[in-house]
């Protein structure tokens, strides 16, 4: 039976590749195609989530409805539970034809264009439940491409690529964000046909018909993607007796190859993961009603969060990738959690200053260029954990591990804010932040005595 392949932390380079070798990565067709892989990964996120309570509020729907419908969203915090299934059971004609993880992917699109053909078509205000069957359909959709995305980034590259293609993924998946938050509301607002209704807009169904059908069709990035790319070089496995035996290697074994691999590193690296992101995300919680009691407009905050902000994390996600290429994943690991601590230490600032657009437009740059740097390091660093027999089951497990725990803490921060008031929980959200960098510098430590 043949040993897994196991993929090193970091592997050595002969040489380090120039400046230009390393942002021309960006150019070659592997990194193009995780941008439209980006884009198609990103786009259903808006739908069931954001999108989604704005159109159900507009129709009326009360506010704790809406609360306990983004719990449709917990697929993708539990996509580790049908990982191993994506990972190593084939699709009935389809997986023959084109692959096992392309087969994957391309069923999982199709899931999620029928849910979001079926949320068009759906009216909130006549009944709830198919458009939240149909939301379920496409979160699952979308959490079953993320494994299976993942798994065809990490096994399409090696490990001084995957910096680049974490960077490439980000851009498509941003700017699908902006067309599936921004510009479905934009389609929507075009296709209403009633003037304003008591001085706000009336419901038109109709329009978010219109709008969701549209986004249901830019789907076909993926699709046509997915149709004209290579499977990445198989990874052999070994065959199954019998289901116990098939059973062992898709659950069981994924798991236990990782203790095996890392032993009590295991134990070290899986805190970094769990709280490496915490204090962007206990942060972002409080962002919103923080940009309203601080008195700026709908257009402002638009504007500078929902574009330029956009624009930020993207030229981030590029840098940190470029430089992780260059200097090492763990170097710009380190940088990524230090400018994300501190640039939580900007928002007590600006909480200082009042409305103030320019100092908004200062902060925001600051936080999404240091989540962008921050994000790119830490999937590459995600990607060169896994093994590359189990790379779906085992990436889908680390990125899901990365946001249970800062979520979780990340739901008591309105009582906080409430009780200390904005500046010491901005103040707070980067002192989080401390061990992680004692927990990089630890795994950094132990990944070189292990290379030694």
């Amino acid at each position: 039976m043949p040993e897994p392949v196991a993929v090193p932390v970091e592997s050595p380079q002969p040489a380090r590749p120039s400046w230009r070798q390393a942002l021309r990565v960006y150019l070659e067709p592997t990194s193009l195609r995780m941008l439209a892989l980006g884009f198609a990964a990103g786009l259903p996120l808006m739908l069931v989530l954001g999108t989604l309570s704005f159109r159900l509020r507009e129709a009326g729907i009360d506010r704790s409805t809406i609360g306990y419908l983004s719990w449709v969203g917990l697929a993708y915090a539990f996509k580790w539970v049908w990982a191993p299934l994506v990972d190593r059971l084939p699709i009935p004609l389809l997986t023959r034809a084109l692959g096992r993880r392309r087969s994957w992917l391309l069923l999982s699109q199709f899931a999620i264009m029928a849910g979001l053909v079926g949320m068009a078509l759906a009216d909130p205000r006549l009944a709830l439940q198919p458009i939240v069957v149909c939301a379920l359909v496409v979160a699952f959709g979308s959490a079953t491409q993320d494994i299976a995305l993942d798994a065809f980034r990490i096994e399409s590259a090696n490990i001084d690529r995957q910096a680049a293609l974490a960077a490439s993924y980000q851009t498509g998946y941003r700017l699908a964000m902006i067309w599936a938050g921004a510009g479905v509301l934009w389609l929507a607002a075009r296709a209403e046909v009633a003037p304003l209704v008591a001085g706000a807009p009336a419901y038109q169904n109709a329009a978010w018909q219109a709008a969701y059908l549209v986004m249901a069709a830019s789907m076909a990035v993926g699709v046509a993607t997915v149709l004209l790319s290579r499977e990445p070089l198989r990874v052999p496995l070994p065959p199954a007796r019998g289901l116990a035996d098939w059973l062992q290697g898709a659950l069981v074994e994924p798991f236990a190859d990782f203790f095996r691999r890392y032993r009590w590193q295991a134990v070290l690296i899986l805190a970094l993961i769990a709280v490496y992101r915490i204090s962007d995300v206990v942060m972002g919680i409080m962002a919103n009603p923080f940009y309203v009691d601080m008195g700026y407009t709908k257009d402002e905050v638009a504007a500078v969060t929902k574009v330029y902000g956009v624009v930020m994390t993207l030229a981030g996600a590029f840098i940190g990738g470029a430089l992780s290429m260059r200097l090492g994943v763990m170097r710009i690991l380190m940088l990524g959690a230090v400018l994300s601590a501190a640039s939580n230490l900007l928002f007590a600032w600006l909480g200082a200053r009042g409305h103030d657009v320019t100092a908004l437009i200062l902060v925001v740059s600051a936080d999404n260029l240091s989540s962008g740097i921050a994000s790119a390091a830490f999937i590459a660093y995600l990607s060169s954990l896994t093994n590359v027999s189990y790379s779906a089951t085992q990436y889908a497990l680390f990125s899901s591990m990365m946001l249970l725990l800062p979520k979780f803490v990340a739901g008591f921060s309105g009582d906080y804010v409430n009780a200390f008031g904005y500046a010491q929980f901005f103040t707070s959200t980067a002192l989080l932040g401390v061990p992680v960098l004692g927990l990089i510098w630890l795994a950094s430590r132990a990944g070189a005595a292990a290379r030694s």
